[in-house]
């Protein structure tokens, strides 16, 4: 029998995360079974309960994982409203609406992570609390509480517009609302 290092079980935990993570996104939780992210992580079926005791444990770790990467990702903008203003540009692209699988969480999962277990909600609260702090913290540096609201309304527009633009079928209303959601966004910050 073949043993392997920790450190081996963990990168193969990450990579079931991170090829679990795409899928969801593309596919829904729902829409995407054990066998397939299994076989997207390269592994048997089998291997699966040796790193998760269930999907839904799973789907807690990889929803927590991608709002992670998400904030983390955020510490690569400008400083302050500048990389607000970046990020408002960049999360409603066209390149982020058409690449479901590539994108934020929030709009590829939201109606799905309201109705999972306990775990997996606990893990986007944290996410999203996460995202709203560092979007106060860019609107009002000295004072971050002061921001809340607006983060909160910033964060939730942010999500709905790209939601609303890629259930559209027209391209070009598509567009238009990514446009408008800009411009709706960048006045809602000043």
């Amino acid at each position: 029998m073949v043993r392997y290092a920790k450190e081996h079980k963990q990168v193969t935990r990450q990579r079931i995360i991170e090829k679990a993570g795409h899928r969801f996104k593309q596919d829904g939780i729902d829409g995407s079974g054990v066998s397939t992210l299994m076989s997207d992580a390269g592994l048997t079926n089998g291997a699966f309960y040796a790193h998760f005791a269930s999907k839904d444990d799973l789907v807690a770790h990889v929803v927590a994982a991608e709002l992670r990467t998400q904030v983390e990702r955020y510490g690569t903008l400008r400083p302050g409203r500048q990389g607000l203003e970046d990020l408002v540009r960049e999360y409603l692209s066209p390149e982020h609406r058409d690449h479901t699988g590539l994108g934020c969480p929030s709009a590829a999962l939201l109606d799905e992570i309201g109705r999972c277990e306990d775990g997996t909600r606990q893990a986007y609260t944290d996410g999203a609390r996460d995202i709203v702090g560092e979007i106060a913290a860019r609107l009002t540096p000295e004072d971050p509480k002061s921001a809340r609201g607006t983060a909160i309304g910033l964060f939730t527009m942010l999500v709905g517009t790209l939601q609303l633009s890629r259930a559209l079928s027209d391209r070009k209303f598509a567009d238009e609302v990514l446009e408008q959601g800009i411009e709706n966004a960048l006045a809602f910050m000043r």
